[in-house]
């Protein structure tokens, strides 16, 4: 449980990152809480629907919260609800892992990096996304390992096609033994699956419209398989936005099957 807290966050900082803003908010209580994975909730315009951005650095020192946003700068102070969601799963044992982001969907990517290295792991990213502008966090991989594979779907960086392609070729020069993704559905899908064809655990961070991200809504809901075998809807923003990617229906997102346990 993320045991989020709402406060007014100061915004200390602002500056752009490719086709994003990486926007630095003081809020001490907050950033102490945060794990990779962790996402906040903004306030924006409308006076029930907020704006879910994913967390891409907690610094519990300094008391601040770096997210990253595809608007403009902001200034001010911002209503801010952190941290929310369902982390990635860490262990103390080492572990070599493939980690995989879709654009901006991979902020958080960067900071379970340092915290898996700091337990001795070994690291490989994949990242990828439509344009050179659209990537992220491809600096930010390379400060912590040379096994950095960047694919653009228009070709203007590294390889040219969709970020799951050379997933297996990534995955075996690692020797990877778990895959951690970021992205919307159309890229975790098939990043499951090629995982699980290669025998190796995925864990997916599901990018999807949280419209309050409190879990009040039921907007978010994907079906998800139980460990009992039973399928239910389970809310992104809850139960999520990090799920075994093996336990997804993702093929089934956006329907109601008709084996679904009480919807």
């Amino acid at each position: 449980m993320a045991h989020p807290v709402r406060c007014r966050a100061e915004v200390v900082g602002c500056a752009a990152e490719g086709a994003y803003q990486r926007l630095v908010l003081r809020a001490p209580e907050a950033a102490s809480r945060v794990r990779p994975g962790h996402f906040a909730s903004l306030a924006g315009e409308h006076p029930v629907v907020r704006d879910a951005v994913p967390i891409a650095r907690a610094d519990a020192a300094t008391g601040t919260l770096e997210l990253v946003v595809a608007d403009g700068p902001r200034t001010g102070t911002v209503d801010l609800i952190a941290p929310l969601g369902t982390p990635f799963p860490l262990t103390d044992e080492p572990v070599r892992a493939l980690l995989v982001g879709h654009g901006g969907h991979g902020a958080p990517l960067p900071a379970l990096g340092e915290q898996l290295k700091a337990r001795g792991g070994q690291l490989g990213f994949l990242l990828g996304a439509p344009t050179a502008a659209a990537l992220h966090g491809v600096e930010q991989a390379g400060a912590l390992t040379q096994d950095v594979l960047v694919v653009t779907e228009d070709g203007s960086a590294g390889l040219t096609g969709l970020v799951f392609e050379p997933l297996a070729q990534a995955a075996r020069a690692i020797d990877a033994s778990v895959v951690f993704a970021a992205g919307p559905p159309d890229v975790l899908a098939p990043t499951a699956t090629v995982a699980a064809d290669l025998g190796i655990r995925c864990w997916a961070l599901l990018a999807t419209d949280l419209p309050c991200g409190t879990g009040l809504c039921a907007a978010c809901v994907v079906p998800v398989i139980g460990a009992d075998g039973v399928s239910r809807f389970a809310r992104a923003c809850t139960e999520g936005p990090v799920f075994d990617g093996t336990r997804v229906r993702w093929a089934d997102i956006g329907t109601v099957p008709a084996d679904l346990e009480g919807a």
